[in-house]
């Protein structure tokens, strides 16, 4: 692939905002043009084949040339680079009323399935393979409030992240029409604080199941400093395995644990949750979505982050939960407020880099800034939102208008 050609594809690509690119041979070119609202960007390439892997796969290519030091930030950071490029080409404005090509299409399909695949003997490896690499990183990234590892709620822009993380959490809660006593499932409670915010706020009982030893044993210590591990039980279980032990529950929520299922696994998740909800129960999912059709997740992501994990489209959610008659009572879009946390998480993390490559290295800094910062541009400029659908066995027990939700969670953000 030539520098000609290269240079040809990022002036195409870059119109707003500049790009100095310093091949490794000294040679600078500069692409686009100043814009108030666009980043300036300067990178030098370390060695030749830095193109070459670039056009074998762009993300990829670009994530393992940077993650090895072969890309070299000169001005701007990771995140600037890579909201340079996506900030041109919004996914808004790549809709074509045309049909793909036939090599496209088929393409397309091949991934898609090879990445629908999850089941119960690898969901556990998968988890692992993210959650289980140490809670001090977390603990250094997250809200130190409830430390939530999902997308948080920005009612407002001064919001920090512990009160967008909270008011996320008081939104959820809220669509869950909770009432004292009543027994609830957090599949995927991450590091309790889902179910420490619901034991404490709305006097339930909390059953939290994660597949994650290391967010076990953080979920149980931080409920007992809470005071309130007399409610909540915290289990290294499936999901699947709980529903056949024959338990129900008043209510069930999850949060940032669908993207782990599986397109197979669906039908499976949904028909063990419609099981273990009482005849007038509530559900609550929460979960990263995509704007257009099923897709497949980019190679890095699945190389590095979440092998196994896979973002659904609405329509893939609602034909498995309309098989077992889960009736979609309310579908909400997050849009950009993803983008925002993970922003924020960034920028802890560049706060605390010094002590994250201490405790990996330098190569894995590089890997979950980029992680990051790919991740908050294609929720602010990509083709990735959150969905929150809240289901329920009885289309009567939930008012028929949505005020309750901003009145219940005024209640309890104010307690």
């Amino acid at each position: 692939m030539s520098k000609g050609l290269v240079d040809r594809l990022i002036g195409k690509a870059i119109k707003h905002g500049t790009l100095q690119l310093t091949y490794h041979d000294g040679r600078t070119e500069t692409f686009g043009a100043p814009h108030p609202d666009y980043p300036d960007v300067a990178i030098r390439l370390a060695d030749s084949k830095v193109v070459r892997d670039i056009a074998l796969d762009t993300k990829l290519g670009v994530a393992e040339a940077y993650m090895d030091g072969r890309i070299i930030l000169e001005r701007g950071g990771i995140l600037e680079l890579i909201e340079l490029v996506r900030r041109n080409s919004p996914w808004e404005s790549k809709g074509s009323f045309g049909q793909q090509s036939l090599p496209k299409r088929l393409f397309k399909r091949l991934s898609y399935l090879k990445d629908r695949v999850n089941n119960p003997f690898s969901a556990k490896d998968n988890v692992a393979h993210h959650y289980d690499i140490g809670n001090e990183l977390y603990r250094l990234m997250l809200d130190a409030e409830h430390m939530q590892y999902s997308c948080a709620y920005w009612s407002r822009d001064d919001m920090t992240l512990g009160e967008a993380q909270e008011a996320k959490l008081a939104h959820i809660a809220a669509k869950l029409r909770l009432e004292p006593g009543m027994h609830v499932l957090d599949i995927g409670c991450g590091w309790g604080g889902m179910a420490i915010f619901l034991a404490e706020r709305a006097g339930v009982r909390v059953t939290g199941i994660t597949l994650s030893k290391e967010q076990l044993a953080l979920a149980r210590e931080r409920a007992e400093a809470a005071g309130v591990a007399d409610k909540i039980a915290f289990e290294l279980v499936d999901y699947r395995d709980l529903a056949s032990r024959g338990e129900t529950f008043d209510r069930i929520v999850s949060v940032g644990m669908f993207e782990h299922v599986g397109v197979p696994q669906y039908e499976t998740f949904f028909n063990n949750c419609a099981r273990m909800l009482t005849p007038e129960g509530v559900m609550l999912l929460h979960t990263i979505g995509r704007f257009g059709s099923p897709a497949s997740a980019d190679a890095f992501t699945a190389k590095y982050i979440f092998p196994g994990g896979y973002v659904p489209a609405l329509s893939e959610m609602m034909e498995p939960s309309q098989k077992v008659r889960l009736l979609a009572t309310d579908v909400e879009i997050l849009r950009v407020h993803y983008g925002k946390t993970l922003r924020a998480w960034y920028h802890r993390c560049m706060e605390h880099r010094e002590a994250i490559v201490g405790m990996f290295d330098e190569r894995f800094f590089r890997m979950w800034t980029f992680y990051l910062a790919g991740a908050a541009s294609t929720f602010e400029w990509g083709g990735l939102c959150n969905f929150q659908v809240q289901y329920s066995r009885n289309r009567y027990n939930l008012p028929l208008t949505r005020g309750y939700i901003e009145e219940a969670e005024s209640t309890l953000l104010s307690g």
